[in-house]
């Protein structure tokens, strides 16, 4: 295949899909068909457009080839007629083209998608894990990763969540406004995944995905247009924690593609822009007295973004903050990261110790991260050895090419091959 196709299919797949799922959903109302039939339009791409050359509107021609596979999935069934029908009656079929918006629908397919896989008849984590697959276009594994589960667990859990959209008869409708409040929740965690899989990547070659941090952030600031004229807090504080930690996207990686370290970047480089609008975010937030996840996160990227230089960053304030963050949230996440944030309080010692009792915990096992957090505190002790051991581990479980990179250069630091005792 010619390379500008390849580079305009992957395009229109990293940036479109979740658009094109969620308008193929509204199309038939089938999660599976409207998924398969994308996916075989994609393929059809794959075949055509190296000979008659990239379509002028590449999303419309994958919607409309999708369409039409879709359609000839359900003649082959033999019960086109009955089925549109019955989907028509049931209201899973918009008989409209476009839909007829008014204040009280949601005014985007992707939002509206996202809002219906947070039903309140599926079970909280099956929310969030369908969404990520159907808007943000996420492999099971990358998913499972988010979740810190098996793949083979995850799959079952789509498959499972799928099967309840179906059985249960629950339709792809808008939602009345007045019912966001009970799926709010979900629908942030959803949309705080999204740009986490952007801003640090499962797999490949980049680091960073633009398209999911930037579709994410999109996303928020619509849901805080809907829940106007008083967004909640954590609607609020999500929005600023995003624009805090993509503002510092360019300074993440060095020329050749490589991991720059927090405490190493360029500060020059961070968007202060987007600084402002996050800082005087997370303000409005704090002033709310409702100190949820998001918000205490949000303080605590914005104290990062306040140091002019590494240096000068206020790791008492972080870790008081991750101290109110872990009794509300007391994931092994928040846990390890407040250990992080204790070493560079109290040295590496102390961190240290609190990072390998989660460790031993069994919970972040197979969580890279945690093996080179450990790696990298045992380095600063001078405990080689361990460190080697820890970073090993971290190579192990670690796909995405720039941190395989990193945890390669540390080890070769530490005067050994990454593939070698």
């Amino acid at each position: 295949m010619h390379p500008d196709t390849t580079t305009a299919i992957d395009s229109v797949y990293r940036s479109d899909w979740g658009r094109i799922v969620a308008t193929l959903i509204r199309f038939f109302g089938d999660f599976d068909m409207a998924e398969e039939s994308a996916q075989e339009a994609f393929a059809a791409a794959v075949e055509q457009w190296p000979l008659a050359g990239v379509p002028e509107f590449p999303r419309a021609w994958i919607i409309q080839t999708a369409r039409h596979k879709a359609i000839d999935r359900i003649r082959r069934r033999t019960r086109f007629e009955e089925k549109l029908e019955s989907q028509v009656a049931a209201g899973l079929i918009q008989t409209v083209e476009e839909p007829n918006y008014d204040t009280s629908e949601i005014p985007d397919d992707r939002l509206r998608l996202i809002f219906t896989c947070c039903h309140p008849a599926l079970a909280p984590d099956a929310q969030v894990a369908l969404t990520l697959r159907m808007l943000g276009g996420l492999e099971t594994d990358e998913i499972a990763r988010a979740f810190l589960v098996p793949v083979t667990t995850m799959a079952q859990r789509l498959v499972r969540a799928k099967r309840k959209i179906r059985d249960a008869g629950i339709p792809y409708t808008v939602p009345d406004t007045n019912d966001m409040p009970a799926r709010l929740d979900a629908v942030l965690t959803v949309i705080y995944l999204i740009f986490n899989e952007g801003y640090a990547a499962t797999r490949g070659e980049s680091l960073v995905r633009a398209d999911l941090c930037a579709e994410a952030i999109r996303l928020g600031r619509l849901v805080r247009v809907l829940t106007a004229p008083q967004p909640p807090a954590e609607a609020t504080a999500l929005l600023a924690l995003m624009l805090l930690h993509d503002s510092r996207r360019d300074a993440r990686l060095d020329e050749a593609g490589d991991l720059v370290l927090l405490e190493e970047q360029d500060r020059s480089r961070w968007n202060r822009e987007q600084i402002a609008e996050g800082q005087a975010l997370v303000e409005r937030a704090l002033r709310s007295r409702r100190f949820g996840p998001y918000t205490l996160q949000a303080a605590i990227a914005a104290v990062h973004a306040g140091a002019p230089n590494a240096s000068a960053t206020d790791w008492r304030q972080i870790v008081g903050l991750y101290d109110v963050l872990v009794r509300i949230e007391p994931t092994p996440i928040v846990e390890l990261n407040r250990a992080v944030a204790i070493a560079m309080r109290d040295g590496p010692e102390a961190g240290l110790a609190l990072i390998e009792s989660i460790l031993e915990r069994g919970e972040l096992a197979q969580y890279g991260l945690a093996h080179a957090a450990r790696a990298d505190l045992c380095r600063r002790l001078g405990r080689a050895a361990d460190a080697r051991e820890s970073y090993r581990r971290a190579l192990d479980l670690t796909r995405q090419e720039a941190d395989r990179r990193f945890l390669e250069w540390r080890l070769a630091e530490l005067g050994v091959d990454a593939g070698h005792s």
